[in-house]
């Protein structure tokens, strides 16, 4: 959001922020949102980019089409460790998983 917009929002009485203000997150919350959302956007992008369907990342897995779904939608209620594992299921190293983390530590 612009200054200007900020600004003028702010001398109507509307309080403006970001989701972590919205939600009262601490900063070790927002620090494992962000993390989270990396995560399950690198899964999607190595997916997609080595051409595999959900499906048969699902079944690589053993679980579920939709729960790969649910998993590239950032769902919270997939777990960390499932989305670690699809990303290593991907064939990404641990050394892909650092570099995933600390982009996400530099977009803050």
């Amino acid at each position: 959001m612009n200054s200007a917009t900020r600004r003028r929002l702010e001398s109507r009485g509307w309080k403006v922020g970001n989701a972590a203000d919205f939600l009262d997150l601490t900063p070790e919350e927002e620090r494992l949102v962000e993390l989270r959302l990396a995560l399950c956007h690198a899964v999607k992008a190595r997916r997609r980019s080595k051409r595999i369907p959900q499906e048969a990342l699902a079944g690589m897995l053993k679980t579920s089409q939709s729960r790969i779904a649910k998993l590239e939608a950032c769902d919270p209620h997939v777990s960390t460790d499932m989305m670690l594992n699809a990303f290593f299921a991907l064939g990404a190293k641990l050394s892909d998983a650092g570099r995933v983390i600390g982009d996400a530590a530099r977009n803050k």
